[in-house]
């Protein structure tokens, strides 16, 4: 009966989705990613650490880690970042090119028809420059407020969402549907709790592993539902199972796949 509901409250959520054009990766085992954006991603021992962990169980590996970074500043946008810097691997410490970087852009790049503007300027030119490094390059939609914040606004996922998908419809690169996976997990459990309680912004530890499963299942075409990953015990088994479906019904209705 919960997969049931969860269906339907997921297919009311990707309404706006069903014109996205990029629904896959043209690689999709990479090992050489490189993560920009911000708090939303290094919070909770950071987003690319998990997704590495749950990608070394899905490739029965481990990934070296020299090859594997992620670049943040706290509260930027993406034109505070200098893409040229960490895009120049040797910059980074790693020894061969990046083959995916994810972009991950502020918080409030989407509250505004100029912002939004600003949005999508710098995301061309940045994927621009991935693609002419030889890497694929994807953007990660983020979560919306939720309270205490004060910007709360049910109308933030409707523009976040339209903003990324079209930037990626426009620039050809794979959108990630982080922000719609925390949307159809609080309509399906509001009493979950995906956000930080002091400022209904930045993640929790669950917000987090919830991300990391929709980032993993985006780039690899593979459900997480099998991922024994906990977090070293720290995501108890029901929140995981929870979680893990929500981002796999969350990524398939997305792309319109199957896992």
């Amino acid at each position: 009966m919960r997969s049931i509901l969860l269906l339907i409250i997921i297919f009311s959520n990707i309404i706006t989705a069903l014109d996205v054009e990029v629904i896959e990766l043209k690689n999709k085992i990479p090992e050489r990613v490189l993560y920009i954006g911000n708090s939303y991603l290094y919070y909770n021992d950071s987003l690319h650490n998990h997704v590495r962990r749950m990608l070394e169980e899905e490739y029965s590996k481990e990934i070296d880690r020299t090859n594997y970074k992620m670049v943040t500043v706290s509260g930027s946008r993406l034109p505070h970042h200098n893409i040229d810097y960490p895009l120049n691997h040797i910059n980074l410490g790693a020894l061969k090119p990046f083959e995916l970087v994810i972009l991950q852009g502020g918080s409030g790049e989407a509250n505004t028809i100029s912002e939004r503007k600003d949005f999508s300027l710098k995301a061309k030119e940045m994927i621009e420059k991935i693609h002419e490094a030889g890497a694929e390059a994807a953007l990660y939609m983020i979560h919306a407020y939720v309270e205490p914040h004060e910007n709360t606004n049910p109308e933030m996922i409707e523009n976040i969402k339209k903003m990324y998908i079209d930037v990626a419809n426009q620039n050809n690169v794979l959108v990630i549907p982080v922000g719609i996976a925390f949307e159809n997990a609080y309509d399906i459990n509001p009493d979950i709790v995906l956000h930080k309680e002091y400022d209904g912004s930045h993640p929790s530890l669950l917000g987090t592993y919830l991300a990391a499963c929709v980032v993993f299942s985006s780039i690899t075409h593979k459900s997480p539902m099998q991922i024994k990953y906990d977090y070293f015990g720290k995501i108890d088994e029901v929140d995981k199972k929870f979680l893990q479906e929500v981002a796999k019904e969350t990524v398939e209705d997305f792309y319109r796949i199957k896992l």
